[in-house]
């Protein structure tokens, strides 16, 4: 649902490169996979993915671009994944534990350009009577997602309402595994039959995405606190909060988004942030904007009769809690044997966040990187797997795999990013070197990488009007003519305010 986020300013790409090379690289640890020339080639396989959002499609589409027979099993009635809009909360259980498996909210935008936002072959231009904006709804983001799994036929390799039971080794000694899955048929409520099924495959994709599981902090008087408490993932409408004093806790996007949502029917809305002087100058010019907007420190603790107490002391009577607080990785299907694990959000050991070592290459994930431009890293990391399958790529030893994977995660702690952000990557050479290293993947074009840094930073200055309020420089006015996305040297404000 994210892409990079990055230092302030426009101009200073090279200083961001440099400032972030720590983060998200042991870049030159990328191990090698072997060149084509010694690959050998194996007969196709029999591929099942879990998961049909934007991860497992497109996963879908490389794997068969390499001959393989696919099978998609989704546990939604649609594809889209994340994208797939439910106006239902999770309302037996507002945390967001367990339930309705989209985080949308109704008003949610892109946060990067649509010209950025696409598949390497099918540009994201609009469609007739769509949302043109160039930063469009989520809606049409999902129509996209379905257009692409149109244009390559992809639906019938998808079985919908399909869920994962269990995914696990068959110990034959052949490296295949076993998948039993439950298919709802009938009645949409559930209520219909459930067919459960076992099959044997060859390799197995791991494509369900990082924002299925909410993730909660640890606040005093959580678990006696009667009034409301919600996850953002279950947020979708403002409305129920109409007149009440809501507390948000996090203000990464999603928080600001909702926050911003609410101040137009809530009494207050106050927001809740582990340091006042680390917020990017977006939140301030917000709360300077909105006389019911309200910056606050951590929270101290939640009490019984609603009161909600701040870290400086301050103390609020609030209606609700909402905790815009992110998500944990979870693959309650998968059975490894303890060979892959999840540890404060860390899924490991994976070599390069695809393959783990002991098991493969018939089983990787695609998708757990976080902070990536989507769906063109995702893209990436399913062409590399479907050709390392079909044998046109080969990976380094077991043993070199496993050095890889500490190396890289020695040089992420020791450039002091925490081990929950292993899988956050914020750095768009990186990305590039990964896709030409892995699977000759081309590389970003300048002009996209300058548009993509220049959204970030006008989002961090001013996350209220960034997506209607813009300015290219010359090289990305070129390079949006060249794609066809501007008429001419003539276009003007309003031809530029739909991309």
């Amino acid at each position: 649902m994210w892409a990079p986020a990055t230092p302030p300013a426009a101009h200073e790409t090279e200083t961001r490169r440099g400032s972030w090379a720590g983060h998200a690289r042991a870049r030159c640890s990328l191990t090698t996979c072997v060149c084509r020339s010694s690959a050998i080639e194996m007969a196709p396989k029999k591929v099942c993915v879990v998961g049909a959002g934007v991860s497992g499609l497109v996963s879908a589409r490389e794997l068969r671009r390499e001959g393989h027979d696919v099978t998609v099993m989704e546990q939604s009635g649609g594809v889209g994944g994340q994208w797939l809009y439910d106006p239902r909360a999770d309302a037996g259980d507002p945390l967001g534990l367990a339930g309705v498996h989209s985080a949308i909210y109704a008003s949610l935008r892109l946060i990067l350009p649509r010209m950025a936002m696409s598949f390497s072959d099918l540009p994201f231009y609009p469609r007739d009577g769509g949302d043109a904006r160039r930063y469009p709804g989520h809606g049409e983001f999902l129509r996209y997602v379905r257009d692409y799994c149109d244009k390559f036929g992809l639906m019938d390799a998808v079985r919908l309402n399909t869920k994962a039971l269990r995914v696990a080794p068959t110990g034959d000694g052949e490296s295949r595994w076993l998948v039993r899955s439950c298919t709802q048929r009938g009645e949409d409520d559930g209520a219909g039959e459930a067919v459960v099924n076992e099959e044997v495959f060859d390799a197995v994709v791991v494509a369900v995405g990082p924002y299925a599981q909410p993730r909660l902090p640890n606040i005093n008087g959580m678990e006696k606190w009667k009034r409301r408490q919600l996850h953002s993932h279950s947020y979708r409408v403002p409305d129920s909060f109409r007149d009440e004093v809501v507390v948000i806790v996090g203000c990464k996007e999603s928080g600001k988004d909702i926050a911003l949502d609410l101040s137009n029917v809530a009494k207050e809305v106050r927001i809740s942030v582990k340091s006042v002087d680390d917020v990017f100058a977006a939140v301030p010019k917000a709360v300077s904007r909105h006389g019911n907007l309200h910056l606050h420190g951590q929270i101290d603790s939640l009490c019984e009769d609603g009161t909600v107490v701040f870290a400086d002391g301050t103390r609020v009577v609030a209606d609700a809690v909402i905790y815009c607080t992110g998500y944990t990785y979870s693959f309650a299907f998968l059975d490894t044997g303890g060979a892959v694990t999840v540890d404060d959000n860390r899924v490991g050991p994976l070599h390069e966040h695809t393959f783990p070592p002991a098991l493969a290459p018939s089983l990787s994930f695609v998708g757990v990187p976080r902070k990536v431009i989507v769906p063109r890293f995702y893209e990436v990391q399913a062409r590399w797997v479907a050709q390392v399958l079909s044998g046109r790529r080969t990976l380094p030893p077991v043993e070199e795999m496993l050095r890889s994977v500490e190396e890289y995660n020695r040089a992420r702690e020791m450039a002091g990013v925490p081990k929950s952000h292993t899988h956050v990557i914020f750095d768009l050479e990186y990305c590039d070197e990964f896709g030409e290293k892995h699977c000759g993947f081309p590389r970003l074009p300048e002009w996209k990488k300058e548009l993509v840094w220049s959204s970030i930073h006008n989002m961090r200055d001013d996350h209220e009007m960034f997506r209607d309020n813009y300015h290219d420089s010359e090289l990305v006015r070129e390079g949006l003519r060249s794609q066809g996305w501007l008429a001419g040297p003539e276009d003007n404000v309003q031809d530029r305010i739909k991309v």
